[in-house]
């Protein structure tokens, strides 16, 4: 089982970036998806969830109001939309496939982990 992340790369700051997630077919469609980041010597954190039907969605406090996540379940992809980005924004972001069908809130019910995409962002 793979989740192939791509769209990281270089941005300044207030500028935008959209991240995609390709998982393998069998875990998407009935599993809820999340994006988290691992800046430098911190630890991992959810920045965004979404549940497997898109009826759920979660924000940590620091993506709120700049970042959007959806997926498109025909075109077997979730995405995370950045807009407004900061240099605290710079980071390795992975996408992730819940266990259940559920929205993620943290990485607890992760199953399985992208390989990451990192994002810089320069002031």
């Amino acid at each position: 089982v793979q989740l192939q992340s791509s769209g990281g790369g270089l941005v300044q700051a207030g500028g935008s970036l959209r991240l995609s997630c390709t998982p393998s077919r069998r875990i998407f469609s009935n599993n809820g998806m999340g994006w988290f980041r691992q800046a430098p010597g911190k630890e991992r954190e959810i920045v965004a969830g979404i549940s497997w039907n898109g009826g759920s969605i979660y924000y940590a406090d620091s993506a709120k109001g700049r970042f959007t996540i959806s997926r498109d379940n025909v075109k077997n992809t979730v995405y995370l939309q950045m807009n407004s980005l900061k240099p605290e924004d710079t980071a390795v972001y992975y996408c992730a496939a819940s266990l259940f069908g559920t929205v993620l809130v943290g990485t607890n019910n992760v199953r399985y982990w992208g390989q990451g995409t990192l994002v810089t962002v320069s002031s």
